[in-house]
């Protein structure tokens, strides 16, 4: 992009440089096929586990917004009155 809208030399030099690098990043994983496999069965596990954390950190959340801000108590039963009752 840089070669594109700069037009120097050094700038195509280092569009090159990108390019290649990518290349060599894609032969490079390219052959560790199993690793690929791995590394998405690990990513599989790693998001169940997040699911039950994210369950429980909800839970701490809420019960901690609990005693943040408690529930209202109900109000207090109404005092007899005092005096005479026909």
């Amino acid at each position: 992009m840089a070669a594109n809208v700069l037009n120097s030399q050094r700038a195509v030099q280092m569009a090159v440089f990108v390019v290649r690098a990518f290349l060599k990043m894609r032969a490079l994983l390219g052959d560790k096929r199993e690793l690929a496999k791995k590394l998405a069965s690990l990513e599989k596990e790693l998001k169940k586990r997040l699911d039950v954390h994210e369950v429980v950190i909800v839970t701490i959340l809420q019960r901690v917004m609990d005693v943040i801000d408690p529930p209202a108590l109900p109000p207090p039963p109404p005092k007899p009155r005092i005096g005479f009752k026909p």
